[in-house]
């Protein structure tokens, strides 16, 4: 049995590792050598080069990944597992092999399904941090919001998702501020709460969505919102109109960091919705560490 290990969310734009000490995370790296800057599928070299410092020091620790490495665009395409998964389903399927070093190394799948609306639906990564939430939040029943670039709405019943869906909030807001006309020749931008929440109260009046966009614009040009503050106007209509899939009265843990839970939990506090935040590293890594608890043989 290994006591130190690699955790590793490896995802399209970031990657981040935790040196593992059995449970307990002793080191960090963040770096943004997602997959997409990765080239001809050097995948080994890259991580190699980017753990060296702990493999030269520990020696060829297993390596547990999840995320988009396990994509068609990664290193090892893994299936999906379908829903409703918990962990010993995700573990039938994850994608064991040596990497060229020598580390014992395993991929976790992600979950496939039927989202809420009736639509196919996947996620790489979350499933992870939904496993830890389950594991640091002992409950029958979660419903949980993970948000991000493309933030997931999931139930899990007695540990295991049963049906989740995706909406790509924050590569809307993306797309809009940096590639669109509502982004177009503005200065600095600067947070402002007063135009986040206004954009998280007219996106509560249910506008159609592509309607409700073009008030970036519109209130602009009527001096409603300084031309500083469009960004935060910008992600008050998107997470503002993400929330309004919630039933209203809805309890819900949001899954992330500091700064995005509090974001939701604001927008939230506009709205009959009852969100309690819990950090996304620390689920990530309790999650990982139950699985590689598994693929020890030791739970």
């Amino acid at each position: 049995m290994s006591r130190y290990w690699i955790a590793i969310d490896w995802g399209t734009t970031n990657f981040r590792a935790f040196l593992m000490n059995q449970a307990q995370r002793i080191d960090q790296i963040n770096h943004p050598c997602g997959l997409l800057s990765v080239e001809n599928a050097q995948f080994g070299p890259t991580l190699y080069a980017m753990l060296q410092p702990w493999l030269e020091q520990y020696g060829k620790l297993p390596v547990v990944m999840a995320g988009m490495v396990g994509s068609q665009q990664g290193w090892h395409e893994v299936p999906y597992a379908p829903q409703p998964c918990g962990a010993r389903d995700l573990l039938a399927r994850t994608h064991a092999f040596t990497t060229s070093w020598g580390s014992p190394a395993w991929i976790i799948p992600g979950v496939s399904g039927t989202s809420h609306f009736g639509q196919p639906d996947v996620m790489r990564g979350e499933e992870v941090q939904l496993l830890g939430l389950c594991q640091l939040h002992p409950a029958t029943h979660h419903f949980a919001l993970l948000p991000g670039t493309h933030s997931k709405h999931a139930q899990l019943v007695e540990g295991k998702i049963s049906v989740f869906s995706t909406f790509m909030t924050g590569e809307i807001f993306s797309l809009m501020s940096q590639r669109s006309l509502l982004g177009k020749d503005l200065p600095e931008q600067q947070e402002d709460n007063a135009a986040y929440l206004l954009g998280v109260q007219t996106a509560l009046r249910g506008a159609p969505f592509t309607h409700l966009i073009f008030s970036a614009r519109t209130r602009r040009l009527a001096g409603e919102i300084a031309t500083s503050h469009v960004h935060s106007y910008l992600s008050g209509l998107t997470i503002g109109h993400e929330l309004l899939a919630i039933p209203a009265g809805q309890q819900a843990w949001v899954v992330g960091s500091p700064a995005l839970t509090a974001r939701y939990q604001l927008a939230a506090s506009l709205m009959d919705l009852q969100l309690t935040p819990v950090n996304g590293d620390d689920c990530f890594i309790r999650g990982l560490s139950h699985l590689f608890s598994l693929i020890q043989g030791i739970a």
